[in-house]
C-alpha cells in the first residue's frame, strides 16, 4: 500500500473530520466553497459549517464556460485547467480567512454539458485541486450515476436528508440555482423524493446580460419594476419538461440562451417587464411540480430556499406567492446559509464516498441501484 494511500484511509480514524466542498452551478457565475466539520460515520453524521464563501469567477471566464458547448477540444482542455486553477484560488482564500485545512475535497467542478441518462460532463481538473490545496479530491460525481442508467441528478437529495430530515412530517428543500430542483425529506431515507424543477437562476442572468448589459439582475430590482405578462408565463409553462414525471433532470442544454433568444425581441426596450415575467414562471415552474409530484401525497409543506434564487427577494416573494398556502423560508431558519448549501453537500458525498457509501438515491435519479460516487485522487 502506498503512503498516499494509507494516508487516505488514515482519514476515516480521526475524530471530526474537515472536508471542503467546492461547487459551481449552471449559472457559472462563480464559486461556492464550504469547509464542514464532520463528525461520525453513521447513516447521519454530525455536520458543523465552520465556513463558506462564494467567489466570482475572474472577469470572461464565466462567459467561456457558458459557451464550452461549442468550444474547440483544445479550447476546452484549458478551460479544464482553468476553472480548476478558480476553484483553487477561492478554497485557499477561504481556507486561509478560517485558518485551517481540509483533510478531504469535495468538488463538484462546473457542468459543461448534461444530456440526462446519456453522458455528463464536469470540468475543473481535480489534479490541479490536490496539487494546490495539498489534500485528496473526490470529484466527477455524476458520471457513475449516469453509467448506472441514471439521470446523475440530482445529487443533493442525500445531503438534504441528513442535514434536514424531520423527525415526523415532511418538509421540501428547494434549491434554485441555474437549474432549480427539489427535495422532499421524512423521517426514512428511502421514501425521499427529488427531482429537477425547470430552469431557476439560469433564464434570468441571461436575460439580465441580453436585455440590460447586466451580470445578473440583482436583488430582484428590474423583476419588481416590471410587470409580468401572465399569457407568456402560461405560454412558456406549456413546455413538455413539465409534464416529465421524476427522476427527471434538465440544463442549459434545454434552458439556455436558445431557448431564450426567441423572447428577447418580443420584449424590446421592456427589460423590467421581461425580468418580471421570467421570475413569474421561474416561480410558477416550482409552484407547478408541487402540486403535480408532493402534494398529492403530503398536502402543503414548509418549503426552504437555497442558492443564489434566495438572495432574490422578488423570486422569493414570487414563490411564497405561487406555493400558498405552503409557508416559504430560507435554509437559514434550518441553520444552513443557503449560498453555501450546495458546496456542503459536496462535502458530504465526499465523505460517503471515502466511507465507501453510495452518495445517489435511485428514486432520484432513476439509476439501477445504489453507487459509490466519484473518483478520487490522492495528494
Amino acid at each position: 500500500m502506498t503512503d498516499a494511500l494509507r494516508d487516505l484511509l488514515a482519514i476515516r480514524e480521526r475524530g471530526p473530520r474537515r472536508v471542503l466542498g467546492l461547487n459551481s452551478g449552471t449559472s457559472a457565475d462563480g464559486v461556492d466553497a464550504a469547509l464542514v466539520e464532520i463528525d461520525g460515520d453513521g447513516e447521519r453524521p454530525r455536520v458543523t459549517v465552520l465556513a463558506s464563501a462564494h467567489t466570482h469567477y475572474p472577469p470572461g471566464l464565466g462567459e467561456r464556460v457558458r459557451a464550452a458547448s461549442t468550444a474547440t477540444t483544445a479550447a476546452l482542455a484549458e478551460l479544464d485547467i482553468e476553472v480548476a486553477e478558480a476553484f483553487a484560488d477561492a478554497a485557499l482564500a477561504l481556507l486561509t480567512r478560517a485558518q485551517l485545512a481540509p483533510d478531504l475535497i469535495g468538488s463538484h467542478g462546473q457542468t459543461v454539458f448534461h444530456l440526462p441518462r446519456r453522458a455528463t460532463l464536469q470540468i475543473g481538473q481535480a489534479a490541479v485541486l490536490a496539487e494546490r490545496l495539498g489534500a485528496p479530491v473526490v470529484s466527477d460525481f455524476r458520471t457513475r450515476d449516469v453509467s448506472a442508467g441514471g439521470e446523475g441528478a440530482p445529487l443533493v437529495p442525500l445531503p438534504d436528508w441528513i442535514l434536514f430530515a424531520p423527525e415526523s412530517g415532511h418538509r421540501a428543500l428547494q434549491n434554485v440555482g441555474g437549474i432549480a430542483n427539489l427535495t422532499l425529506v421524512g423521517p426514512r431515507r428511502e421514501d425521499t423524493l427529488a427531482f429537477d424543477t425547470g430552469p431557476g437562476n439560469m433564464p434570468l442572468d441571461g436575460a439580465a446580460r441580453a436585455a440590460a448589459g447586466l451580470a445578473c439582475d440583482r436583488d430582484g430590482a428590474l423583476a419588481a419594476a416590471g410587470h409580468a405578462d401572465d399569457a407568456i408565463v402560461a405560454e412558456l409553462a406549456s413546455h413538455p419538461f413539465f409534464e416529465l414525471r421524476p427522476p427527471r433532470s434538465t440544463g442549459r442544454e434545454l434552458f439556455g440562451d436558445d431557448w431564450l433568444a426567441p423572447l428577447l425581441p418580443r420584449f424590446a426596450g421592456r427589460p423590467e417587464d421581461l425580468l418580471a415575467t421570467l421570475t413569474r414562471f421561474v416561480a410558477e415552474s416550482i409552484a407547478g411540480a408541487y402540486r403535480r409530484f408532493v402534494w398529492p401525497q403530503t398536502g402543503p409543506l414548509p418549503v426552504y430556499v437555497s442558492g443564489g434564487g434566495a438572495a432574490n427577494p422578488t423570486l422569493v416573494r414570487e414563490l411564497g406567492r405561487a406555493l400558498s398556502p405552503s409557508p416559504v423560508a430560507t435554509t437559514a431558519a434550518l441553520g444552513v446559509d443557503p449560498a453555501a448549501k450546495e458546496a456542503v453537500a459536496f462535502a458530504l458525498l465526499a465523505h460517503e464516498t471515502l466511507w465507501g457509501r453510495p452518495g445517489n438515491l435511485p428514486s432520484a435519479t432513476g439509476a439501477s441501484g445504489p453507487r459509490i460516487l466519484g473518483k478520487i485522487t490522492l495528494k
